[in-house]
């Protein structure tokens, strides 16, 4: 009889909400679990919960020196949109000086 493979189903992406995550770090950071634990026990990837705990520590100030905070991360995603925005906008710019350059007599 052959053996039976085992085959990892691929889990729906889940999206949590900032509350839920500040308490699940708070479980965490409490001591009386590990992270593994938590994350077993709220069926959590403990790779999410480890980067939540690390996030949360970046946030509060205690990461390492040069991280960015949740805020941070989120103006500089901002700024590059923006960026990317006008950049294309002064190549259009770009295009229609020159096009009405040899329109003109």
């Amino acid at each position: 009889m052959d053996k039976p493979t085992k085959t990892a189903k691929r889990r729906d992406r889940r999206s949590f909400t900032p509350e839920f995550k500040a308490e699940v770090v708070r479980l965490c950071k409490a001591g009386d679990r590990s992270i593994e634990r938590v994350a077993k026990d709220l069926d959590l990837t403990e790779t999410a919960l480890r980067e939540w705990v690390q996030r949360a520590d970046i946030d509060a100030g205690n990461g390492p020196a040069g991280a960015l905070t949740t805020d941070e991360r989120a103006e500089l995603a901002r700024l590059r949109r923006e960026n990317k925005q006008l950049l294309m906008d002064r190549e259009i710019l770009k295009k229609a000086a020159k096009f009405f350059a040899k329109e003109s007599p």
